[in-house]
């Protein structure tokens, strides 16, 4: 007998008697993963109220970290790969940074419609990252405005050398 039958039957003597597994049980179901809870505080209907619904909806509640994107069906792949990569010059700015989500909406509304009579095809605008209870406000808000804007063509986060999560690539109809 040699060293390594040995060493098994030591093993079987230890483990002692045991039941197979069963192969026919279904694996147990998949759970979904957790979304993080939206905190929503309610001021009296005001419109800096309506601004904080909009950014909390809880349908899309973008985090910290995550890219912003949004493509229209007329915007061509190649354009949207440019978009996505940051190959488009950004010919204007908008710094929301220290804005309350009222005063963001207003902002945004105007360097949309002035970057338009300029006849700007890319924009950046600058959210920030930060936010209420580690939901950015400003992010989730500009990008639900972006996508009510039928200027806007399309919207992707700027990578990390123009401001990544905390920033959009914009583009917009020519009139």
């Amino acid at each position: 007998m040699h060293e390594d039958e040995d060493d098994a039957a030591l093993f079987r003597a230890a483990v002692g008697k045991v039941d197979p597994l069963r192969t026919d049980a279904a694996p147990p179901p998949e759970r979904p993963r957790p979304r993080p809870a939206v905190r929503r505080e309610d001021d009296g209907g005001d419109a800096r109220g309506m601004a904080g619904l909009l950014a909390g909806s809880p349908d899309a509640v973008l985090l910290r970290g995550d890219a912003s994107a949004f493509r229209r069906e007329r915007v061509n792949a190649r354009d949207w790969q440019r978009l996505r990569r940051g190959q488009f010059a950004a010919q204007d700015e908008l710094d929301l940074h220290g804005a309350s989500a009222l005063e963001a909406e207003m902002l945004v509304a105007r360097f949309l419609a002035e970057s338009l009579d300029a006849g700007f095809g890319c924009v950046r605008i600058v959210h920030g990252k930060g936010g209420a209870g580690g939901v950015p406000v400003l992010k989730n808000l500009v990008d639900r405005l972006l996508r009510q804007r039928g200027e806007v063509l399309a919207f992707h986060s700027a990578p990390p050398a123009q401001g990544g999560t905390g920033a959009l690539l914009v583009l917009l109809s020519r009139r």
